[in-house]
């Protein structure tokens, strides 16, 4: 039965789980005196060995801290690939935790509304948003930054998402600072950031001598920002990834999977990679449009 209910929680199960499914405490406590449960928290075990990956012991935080319980802060950062967390703790956001002290657990006592929580590898989790929020809260600016900055770069940044979730949450900690590093980085005129970065990438071909590719045209159905039929490579343009809906983003994907499934290479240049650092956009592309000898075997 627990190796059951263990399973699908990346081998971990709470007590009351295990109770739930009709497992009596007595057989529970026999199951922990012979090692069957392995204790990790007060009332949550590991099934059969104690050599867990990380989301096991993120999910094993979660369930000790009890119904309603998500993962949070830097440890959410973390799971999310926003930053690396070297902590032997685990942040953890619940709205009974007041008053509780949990070893290895940070708790933090707040009701998330129900649109600042999600799931991730099956583990109850505070979006990206929210997790911003929380970083922007109990970090220094410039690990914020970074975390936004990782955000962008894993296409998990959305603009929308993070207007919203600082309206619902104005006033609490956080949300000021997370205001103000967005205001930032955001364009003066988010609508004429994408056009501009089209001919500005074209000027770029033309300055290093590449092919001249097509724009804005059909490619098995989808449209695509630059291409060269000859070479099949695409190139899609980030304008602005803050100003992507969900919606968006799962179309991009279904797009750039479609072009690689039909042989197609799939490039991605943002407006933050441009501006910063043209001579690697320009670099990139002739590495993909022009093969070197010997690199490429041709």
């Amino acid at each position: 039965m627990a190796a059951a209910l263990a399973a699908p929680q990346h081998g971990v199960v709470a007590r009351q789980q295990l109770v739930a499914a009709g497992m009596s405490t007595s057989a529970i406590d026999r199951a922990v005196a012979s090692g069957r449960l392995i204790r990790l928290h007060r009332g949550v075990y590991a099934v059969g060995h104690a050599s867990l990956l990380p989301d096991a012991h993120r999910l094993a935080a979660v369930l000790a801290a009890g119904p309603g319980a998500v993962l949070s802060h830097t440890s959410a950062a973390d799971a999310w690939g926003l930053l690396v967390d070297a902590r032997a703790r685990t942040d953890v956001t619940a709205p009974l935790a007041r008053g509780r002290t949990l070893p290895r657990i940070s708790l933090h006592r707040t009701r998330l509304h129900p649109a600042d929580q999600t799931e991730l590898n099956g583990i109850p989790v505070t979006t990206v948003a929210r997790t911003l929020m929380d970083v922007a809260a109990t970090r220094p600016k410039r690990i914020l930054e970074r975390a936004m900055e990782r955000s962008e770069e894993l296409r998990l940044f959305d603009l929308i998402e993070i207007d919203d979730c600082l309206e619902r949450n104005e006033g609490q900690r956080g949300a000021g600072r997370l205001r103000t590093a967005v205001a930032d980085a955001r364009p003066a005129d988010p609508r004429k950031i994408r056009s501009w970065l089209e001919r500005a990438v074209l000027k770029l071909i033309d300055e290093h001598r590449l092919p001249r590719p097509a724009v804005n045209l059909d490619v098995i159905g989808w449209e695509v920002d630059l291409h060269w039929p000859e070479h099949r490579v695409a190139v899609e343009l980030d304008g602005w990834g803050a100003h992507r809906t969900r919606a968006r983003f799962e179309d991009d994907h279904a797009r750039d999977l479609a072009l690689q499934a039909d042989g197609w290479r799939v490039v991605r240049i943002s407006y933050r990679q441009f501006r910063d650092d043209r001579e690697t956009v320009a670099a990139a592309l002739r590495a993909v449009l022009v093969p070197t000898p010997g690199i490429f075997g041709k």
